[in-house]
């Protein structure tokens, strides 16, 4: 560190970027009276190895804290003490002891907040919440980063038009943690790289990765109740740094590895077509509330970085679940958000983001929702991010529904309203069936105004939060016993029915049914106007043996088995064909609304009539004109007629003519079993009867014109 000279630095780019022949740190503080930098040799370092004290003159522009480092490199390993104000009333909560993580930092070591702070509450030291840590040994230490230290190969993100997204939703280390994955670095960004051409395979456009921005495992201190072993915070909905790749995500835990090791993910996936969004949690931070530990925005500035209650600042507005609230649309934290987005684009090169809780992103400081928020108009218009896909949660704990109408133009929703009316409609409710054709149609109800386009809508039967779709057919309630809650968390709002059986059945009438319904759904899911996203493994049935809030649990019940890719290969294939057929056929996968103007789809019932949508029944059928699409060879599409009877009893169906003296060939039905009950494309079969159809109990069946 004698080698090492502290010379005034620049605030022109905050965070640790390397310039040169050294360093230049930049941090955010209005109030500080006090800031340190500290430095470590290694990893496990105790203590700081050496400690620098802005000089407030010399090393203080405004607001921005800085100092450049000559002589230092990428690889350092650094931390922040600020020193001011403890007034928690009036929103201030700076502590000097505390070591700060830089918001802006790029990557982290290994190790954990929370597990070090318990360490030392658990040997009885005092002064945990206030004093400093004795033992800093596995606590993560800042890693400085250089961006340019990769090779490329001259990638560049995809921008696929969000209209031919077909996005596949997974968690980053549960893909490949298992044993059954076969893969050589499981759990970690090279092991996922092993599933890239499964995916490929597969079909799908994208893949969307839970949170993989620097969260602590160790956050979660509750116990399983059966196992006695402690749960995890597995998902990761808690960031702690919002530029940083989760280090133990990589197989290089070296500083300054998981950046590389993530960079060499998305590089490989782009090879293969695929693109690649995050899911970012931008409502909060990992730091809780008034209770939790200061490790980061609290002791730099935490009347900016959060929403605190008018009057009782010494609290804080919870509208995310976790403790607090970021707030969001204060300027110095929205740029501290763009900051974050434009970096995982430029320099990470990924394709888009899904925000988590985003409504929460519509408050203002003092909790209101806004419908012109700055944050999400200016993410909306930022230049750098004009390509990027945008996807909102469109809600927040705090009540802040705003499905149908997330402001800030071009965004496109996590639409539950489809999720619900098709879990109703193909479970065999009565009276859905005018919403599940809304649905299928586009949401027109919610997303045909203000120019929107039918990609405003993200269709899902599954996700991460809730059942698999294995256990959607296979439980009538959930069993989150070992989530050490009493069963009391997660939704009993899920639309499922378990066939006859409560889980696991070796009954094969029960067993044929549940496989018949989840090809409804994923039917249904890929033949339906908007953007479809499935839930990874569904294409397999893979179970959470009926857990519907799997969030603390890193283990067998998370991790996908890929046992059961081959023990279901049928519906593999399945899942393959019907995602193609979607590609192949521009019909499935307009932009635009359908017209009220041209007979661009038409409804029927199971007589060949126009339904009487006032009649509560289990039938749905339509016709897609083709002629009124054309396809990516130039040609015309053909006619499909697709209809569902979701009632106990077989039904015969007066089918429609096709256009243009066409026959009809049978493209999918699936009540039929194996892998005829889907035809490859080019070789679906003409029926021997253009006038009827029998459609059994429960089935869905795919009509194309030839």
């Amino acid at each position: 560190m004698n080698s090492l000279q502290f010379l005034e630095g620049s605030p022109r780019n905050l965070g640790a970027v390397t310039c040169g022949d050294g360093v230049n740190f930049a941090v955010f503080s209005k109030n500080a009276e006090r800031v340190v930098l500290d430095l470590f040799d290694t990893p496990q370092d105790k203590q700081p190895s050496f400690s620098f004290e802005f000089d407030p003159v010399k090393n203080r522009t405004g607001s921005i804290w800085h100092v450049f480092v000559k002589g230092l490199s990428a690889g350092a390993l650094y931390l922040y003490r600020v020193d001011g104000p403890y007034n928690p009333p009036q929103g201030h909560r700076f502590n000097f002891n505390k070591f700060l993580f830089d918001p802006y930092a790029k990557s982290f070591t290994s190790g954990s907040v929370f597990r070090s702070y318990n360490k030392q509450r658990a040997l009885g030291l005092a002064g945990v919440e206030n004093g400093r840590l004795s033992d800093l040994s596995d606590f993560p230490k800042c890693v400085v980063v250089d961006d340019s230290d990769f090779d490329w190969q001259g990638d560049k993100p995809l921008n696929y038009p969000l209209y031919k997204s077909v996005i596949y939703e997974t968690h980053l280390k549960g893909y490949t943690a298992s044993p059954t994955s076969g893969v050589q670095k499981p759990g970690t960004y090279k092991g996922f790289i092993e599933k890239i051409p499964y995916l490929k395979n597969l079909g799908i456009t994208a893949v969307e990765f839970m949170p993989i921005f620097e969260f602590d495992e160790d956050e979660n201190n509750n116990i399983n109740p059966k196992t006695g072993e402690k749960l995890s915070n597995y998902w990761g909905y808690s960031s702690v740094g919002f530029f940083a790749p989760k280090t133990t995500y990589s197989s290089d835990r070296t500083p300054g590895g998981p950046v590389r090791e993530f960079k060499e993910l998305v590089r490989e996936m782009h090879k293969a077509g695929l693109e690649v969004i995050l899911d970012v949690v931008y409502n909060h931070t990992a730091e809780g509330n008034e209770q939790g530990y200061t490790f980061s925005f609290r002791g730099f500035e935490n009347s900016v970085y959060y929403i605190l209650p008018p009057g009782e600042k010494q609290y804080y507005m919870n509208f995310s679940g976790c403790g607090n609230t970021m707030n969001a649309n204060h300027p110095v934290v929205t740029q501290f958000i763009i900051d974050s987005l434009r970096y995982w684009v430029m320099e990470m090169h990924v394709d888009g983001f899904r925000f988590d809780l985003a409504s929460a992103l519509c408050r203002d400081s003092a909790g209101a929702l806004q419908m012109q928020a700055f944050l999400v108009n200016a993410i909306a218009e930022d230049p750098v991010l004009s390509n990027t896909k945008l996807i909102a949660e469109p809600w927040d704990c705090g009540g802040g529904y705003l499905v149908g109408g997330f402001p800030g133009g071009r965004w496109s929703e996590w639409n539950d309203r489809y999720r619900n009316d098709i879990r109703r409609f193909i479970r065999g409710d009565e009276g859905v069936v005018t919403a599940a054709a809304t649905r299928i149609a586009g949401s027109s109800d919610l997303y045909n105004h203000d120019g929107r386009l039918t990609t405003a809508s993200i269709n899902f039967i599954t996700a991460h939060d809730g059942f698999t779709l294995n256990d959607l057919v296979s439980f009538n309630g959930k069993h989150n016993d070992e989530n050490g809650e009493n069963n009391r968390d997660g939704t009993d709002d899920n639309n499922c029915y378990n066939h006859g059986f409560e889980g696991i059945t070796v009954n094969p009438k029960i067993e044929k049914l549940r496989l018949k319904k989840i090809k409804n759904y994923i039917l249904c899911l890929m033949l339906s106007q908007g953007v479809p996203m499935m839930l990874a493994g569904d294409e397999f049935r893979r179970t959470q043996n009926g857990n519907n809030n799997a969030y603390c649990q890193d283990n067998e019940i998370s991790w996908i088995n890929w046992n059961l890719a081959e023990k279901n290969e049928e519906l593999v294939v399945f899942t393959r064909r019907i995602i193609q057929l979607r590609k192949n056929h521009q019909v499935f996968h307009r932009e635009t609304f359908f017209s009220t103007k041209t007979p661009e789809i038409e409804w029927f019932d199971f007589t060949g009539k126009n339904p009487d949508w006032s009649n509560p029944s289990r039938f749905l059928a339509f016709m897609l004109d083709g002629s009124m699409c054309m396809n990516g060879d130039g040609k015309y599409d053909n006619d499909f007629y697709v209809a569902g009877n979701t009632d106990i009893y077989d039904v015969t169906i007066t089918l429609p003519s096709p256009h243009k003296g066409k026959k009809w060939y049978l493209a999918a039905d699936t009540s039929i079993e194996g892998n005829d009950c889907i035809a490859e494309p080019g070789k679906e079969e003409c029926l021997s009867e253009q006038k009827r159809y029998i459609l059994p109990a429960g089935s869905f069946v795919v009509l194309m014109s030839k």
